[in-house]
């Protein structure tokens, strides 16, 4: 199975990093907070390097 990102807005600050890094998996919603709109648009280890360098750290795996 494969992981899930998820971003917790209640954390996000909509710095847009991860919008602009990989607009395949994250967008911005209708309060301008990210979300994730397709998990399967980049491999893993792209969005785990999203992951680490979110200024806000609100992105992590969904259990």
């Amino acid at each position: 199975m494969t992981r899930q990102p998820v971003v917790d807005q209640d954390r996000c600050i909509r710095c847009g990093f991860c919008v602009d890094t990989l607009p395949g998996v994250f967008r911005f919603n209708e309060f301008d907070l990210a979300e994730v709109y397709n998990p399967a648009g980049a491999p893993e280890i792209r969005i785990e390097e999203v992951m680490k360098h979110c200024p806000a750290s609100c992105i992590s795996w969904f259990a």
